[in-house]
C-alpha cells in the first residue's frame, strides 16, 4: 500500500515539476497580451502655462491647457494584420486633443500605433502613421514591455517622428507601486505643424513655405513605469514649443507657441493606479506565484513520495519464538 501510494506522490511531483517552468516560459508568453480592443482614455493638464493666441500671434500666460489622449484598439485592422504577420497584433488608434482655458482646439494629432501584443515592439505595416504621415517606429510608445527591465529602451518621439534612448534613472516607490523612473530629452529640433490648428484661412501643410516661419520643439518625458505590467503609472512633461522666422511673427525671432509642466491629472492617476496593481496580481500568478509554487509542492511531493518507498523497502522485524512446550510427566 505504502509503495503505491509513493508511485501516485512521485506522479504528482512530476507533473508540478514540469506544470514551473511551462507556465513561465509558455503559458506566460501567450497569455499575458494587450487585448486588440482596448480602450483608454487619458487627460493630462499644464497649469498654469504659456500659449500662443493665434489671432493676435501674441504667447499670453493662461491658467491652463487641457490635453485629452485617447487610445482605441483597431480590432479589424489587428486581424488584418495578423494574417501576414503570422504573431498577435494590436492597432491602436489614438488622438492627442489639445484645447486652451476656454475649451477651443489648441491643435489635434491622430496616430496609429501597430505593435506586438506580447513584446510590444513595433510592427511595420500599412496604415502606421503620425498625423497623417506615414512613419516606420523603432522602439516602444505610450507602454513599456512586460517585465521591464532596469536599461535603456529606445522610444518613439512623435513629434520629431524619431526614436531616442529614454534612461533609466532608478526605482522608486509611488503610491505604494515600486516603479522604475524613466527619463527622455529631445533636444530643440525643428518638427512639422499639426495639420489641425485654429488658423482660419490658413493651410497648415504649406504654413512654413508660405511664410518662412518654423515650428521648434523641445520636451523632458518622465515616466514611472510599474515593471511587471510595464504600464506607466505616471506621466509628465516639461514642454515647450516655439515659433521662428519668417513673416507670420512680425519681424521678431521667435515667439513662444506653447510652454508648460504637463501632468496626468489626479483622478486618472489614481484610476491607472488601481488598475495596473490589479493586472499586476494577474502577471505575476503566471511569472512568479504559480511556477514558485508548483515547484515548491513538486519537491515536498517528491519527498514524502521518498521517505513512503524508503518505509516500504524497511525489512519487517522477525516475528518472536514460540517458548518450548513443557515436558508433561506422568
Amino acid at each position: 500500500m505504502r509503495r503505491r501510494v509513493s508511485l501516485v506522490l512521485l506522479a504528482l511531483a512530476v507533473f508540478f515539476g514540469a506544470l514551473a517552468p511551462v507556465l513561465r516560459w509558455y503559458a506566460f508568453p501567450r497569455l499575458a497580451k494587450i487585448p486588440p480592443s482596448q480602450y483608454q482614455e487619458m487627460v493630462l493638464e499644464a497649469k498654469p502655462a504659456t500659449l500662443l493666441r493665434y489671432d493676435t500671434m501674441q504667447a499670453e500666460q493662461v491658467d491652463k491647457v487641457t490635453i485629452v489622449q485617447t487610445l482605441k484598439g483597431n480590432v479589424e485592422e489587428s486581424q488584418r494584420i495578423e494574417r501576414d504577420a503570422g504573431r498577435d497584433v494590436v492597432v491602436w488608434d489614438s488622438l492627442s486633443y489639445v484645447q486652451g482655458p476656454d475649451g477651443a482646439m489648441v491643435s489635434q494629432i491622430p496616430e496609429r500605433y501597430v505593435f506586438d501584443a506580447h513584446t510590444q515592439a513595433p510592427v511595420h505595416a500599412t496604415g502606421e502613421s503620425v498625423d497623417g504621415d506615414a512613419v516606420r517606429r523603432e522602439g516602444i510608445e505610450f507602454k513599456f514591455p512586460f517585465l521591464t527591465e532596469q536599461r535603456d529602451y529606445e522610444y518613439f518621439d512623435a513629434q520629431t517622428r524619431t526614436s531616442a534612448p529614454i534612461h533609466y534613472k532608478g526605482t522608486r516607490t509611488f503610491r505604494g507601486l515600486e516603479v522604475y523612473y524613466f527619463e527622455q530629452t529631445i533636444p530643440w529640433t525643428k518638427v512639422a505643424y499639426p495639420k489641425k490648428m485654429p488658423l482660419p484661412g490658413i493651410d497648415a501643410t504649406t504654413l512654413e513655405k508660405q511664410t518662412g516661419t518654423s515650428r521648434w520643439y523641445t520636451t523632458k518625458r518622465m515616466f514611472w513605469v510599474e515593471p511587471v505590467t510595464g504600464a506607466p503609472v505616471n506621466g509628465e512633461e516639461i514642454h515647450t514649443e516655439e515659433l521662428r522666422g519668417g513673416s507670420l511673427l512680425g519681424g521678431r525671432d521667435k515667439v513662444t507657441a506653447f510652454s508648460g509642466h504637463v501632468k496626468m491629472r489626479e483622478d486618472y492617476v489614481d484610476h491607472t493606479v488601481a488598475l495596473v496593481s490589479a493586472n499586476r496580481t494577474t502577471v505575476l500568478l503566471l511569472v512568479s506565484y504559480l511556477p514558485w509554487g508548483f515547484t515548491a509542492l513538486g519537491l515536498l511531493l517528491l519527498a514524502l513520495s521518498l521517505c513512503l518507498e524508503a518505509r516500504s523497502r524497511r525489512p519487517e522485524g522477525r516475528p518472536p519464538l514460540r517458548p518450548e512446550p513443557a515436558p508433561v510427566s506422568a
